[in-house]
């Protein structure tokens, strides 16, 4: 649920031997920053392009440990992770609910016996999963299924949330070469800029 990003002092020196050493810390400081602000976003796009959530909703569970002033060891690490939410538990499948399905589906829906079975689609482009003896509760807001043959009692059903969702290995993947091939662009832009502000 961490995706790391290090980069090594010395690995960069030719890049802003320029620079004071007060001034190299901070291009080089501000580079890291900027590259995983820019990775996070990459991150939203594609976990929201991949599963049935809102970009608002990816962005609020996700957040950065900015690298600080100075280093150790020349290494600075600048960190995105993603977090659950309070309770420290999945989102529950109201959010992943199927709210309308085709007539045709219907159809075919009724003749297996399945028609009154909620169905969820986690994934976009991905299949509908039932689950029978699921039902929504709550005034609507919470899907529930009783844990045993009683009315009671019963048990709020939950899945995936973003921590899990970031994990991904394609996604995390993805996000993590753009990340590294973006850093040097990034970097050489802030030496620029921190060469003609301050000077060598």
């Amino acid at each position: 649920m961490e995706l790391k990003i290090s980069t090594n002092f010395a690995d960069v020196q030719r890049q802003i031997e320029r620079l004071q050493k007060s001034v190299a810390d901070s291009a080089l400081r501000s580079a890291v920053n900027k590259t995983m602000a820019q990775g996070q976003t990459q991150m939203v796009r594609a976990i929201a392009s991949e599963f049935e959530i809102k970009q608002s909703e990816v962005r609020a569970r996700l957040s950065i440990r900015r690298a600080r002033e100075g280093y150790f060891g020349g290494l600075l690490t600048v960190d995105l992770f993603a977090f659950q939410n309070k309770r420290g538990r999945g989102f529950n499948l109201i959010r992943f609910v199927e709210k309308r399905v085709t007539l045709a589906e219907a159809k075919r829906r009724r003749k297996a016996g399945t028609l009154n079975q909620l169905g969820f689609r986690i994934k976009k482009g991905g299949g509908v999963k039932r689950i029978p003896g699921a039902f929504i509760g709550n005034k609507g807001r919470t899907v529930f299924m009783r844990e045993g043959k009683e009315r009671l009692p019963i048990k709020a059903v939950t899945t995936i949330d973003v921590p899990q969702m970031f994990n991904t290995k394609r996604i995390n993947s993805k996000v993590v070469k753009y990340v590294k091939d973006k850093f040097p662009e990034v970097l050489a832009r802030e030496v620029d800029y921190y060469v003609k502000r301050f000077g060598s």
